[in-house]
């Protein structure tokens, strides 16, 4: 069986009334005020931890002039890959010269209806298949190059976390290497496959991707910029029992006993109580003496 939690005597089967044979203490309601207590000191410190993840979210958004601007140059990107990245152009004797260019939705479109098993074919070739795996390379180069762009868009939701000054310049790094890699490669399959087909097909790069690469730069140098600035994160002062929740923090891994700290929280409570009387009492004087 039990025992009383105030006086400790074991308590047997017949003990069925709700006080205790021997100190008479309440058994149901014993320690309720205490209990309660507790769970209003987990509740706030819980809110308190909440409500910096808010601010770190609203300053990653709206923290300064400069994390506005990066919004907009997050998109810009975006926006720069619907330009004509490239062209591929075909000729010769009894054909139609033709020009295809290349932007974020041809690449789209080209990936989600191709064809890997003639593209695989294509690249064993040994009379094309250089050029191909150029090709290849090439296209998966700036979808990675798109996905990390996306990515870096998502993770400004926690930009001013513990690791997101460092995450978003990652991200950016790794979206102008891919970049970098398809250019080339994209430049080597135009040779190459000119060098085959000499008077029918040929490539070259679009003003798109210098557009893209001024976005890449620009949003990278404000990263950057924003990294070397600090943390410009506005907290909310949250309380505990009205005592900071950063220094009930610090008392509970001190190891201070929970009643002490509930009387520094009275105490608080009280000064705040205090202190909120004496400030209306003066804005009545104030009052009175302008009547």
């Amino acid at each position: 069986m039990a025992n009383c939690p105030k006086c400790g005597h074991k308590l047997t089967f017949f003990d069925w009334r709700p006080n205790c044979p021997k100190c008479g203490v309440n058994l149901v309601y014993y320690g309720l005020d205490e209990k309660l207590m507790d769970e209003a000191d987990s509740a706030e410190l819980e809110h308190a931890h909440l409500q910096k993840k808010i601010d770190r979210l609203k300053a990653s958004f709206v923290g300064s002039p400069l994390a506005i601007a990066r919004i907009f140059l997050s998109l810009l990107p975006i926006g720069a890959l619907m330009l004509p990245l490239a062209s591929v152009t075909f000729s010769g004797p009894m054909i139609e010269q033709t020009t295809k260019s290349i932007n974020a939705v041809e690449i789209y479109n080209l990936a989600s209806s191709l064809d890997f098993g003639a593209l695989f074919t294509m690249m064993g070739s040994k009379l094309v298949g250089s050029a191909f795996t150029s090709y290849f390379i090439a296209l998966v180069g700036i979808l990675l190059s798109l996905v990390f762009i996306i990515v870096g868009l998502f993770a400004l939701t926690s930009a001013c976390g513990p690791h997101g000054k460092g995450r978003n310049i990652v991200n950016n790094c790794i979206s102008i290497v891919t970049a970098i890699v398809s250019v080339i490669f994209f430049s080597r399959f135009a040779t190459q496959i000119n060098g085959v087909f000499p008077e029918f097909v040929s490539g070259k790069l679009g003003i798109g991707v210098i557009v893209y690469f001024v976005s890449l730069a620009l949003l990278l140098g404000i990263n950057i910029l924003i990294a070397s600035k600090g943390d410009y994160v506005k907290y909310k002062q949250c309380f505990v029992g009205g005592i900071p929740s950063e220094e009930y923090e610090k008392l509970v891994a001190d190891g201070v006993e929970i009643d002490k700290i509930h009387e520094m929280m009275y105490e608080a409570l009280d000064k705040k109580k205090a202190e909120k009387e004496e400030a209306e009492r003066k804005k009545f004087e104030e009052k009175n003496a302008k009547n």
